[in-house]
C-alpha cells in the first residue's frame, strides 16, 4: 500500500476523516484518509500518495503533486 498513487473522494484535513480510492489487488478500492502532516487540508479530486497504511482500511496520505 505505502507508495501507491490514489484521488480523494472525501475531503481530507484537521479534525476530519476523507476517503481516498486507491488502485489495489486488480481493483480500487475505498479507504478511510488521514493527512500525512496535520496542517494539510486535501481537496477532492486531488491525487495523492499513500505515506502511512494502518490495517484494514485506514491510510495516512500527501498530495502527489505541488498545486
Amino acid at each position: 500500500m505505502v507508495g501507491l498513487m490514489g484521488r480523494v473522494t472525501g475531503t481530507i484535513g484537521p479534525g476530519l476523516v476523507g476517503e481516498v480510492i486507491v488502485r489495489v489487488r486488480g481493483g480500487a478500492e475505498h479507504f478511510l484518509a488521514h493527512p500525512a502532516s496535520a496542517t494539510d487540508r486535501i481537496e477532492t479530486g486531488t491525487v495523492v500518495m499513500v505515506i502511512e497504511y494502518l490495517p484494514p482500511r485506514t491510510v495516512y496520505v500527501a498530495a502527489a503533486y505541488d498545486s
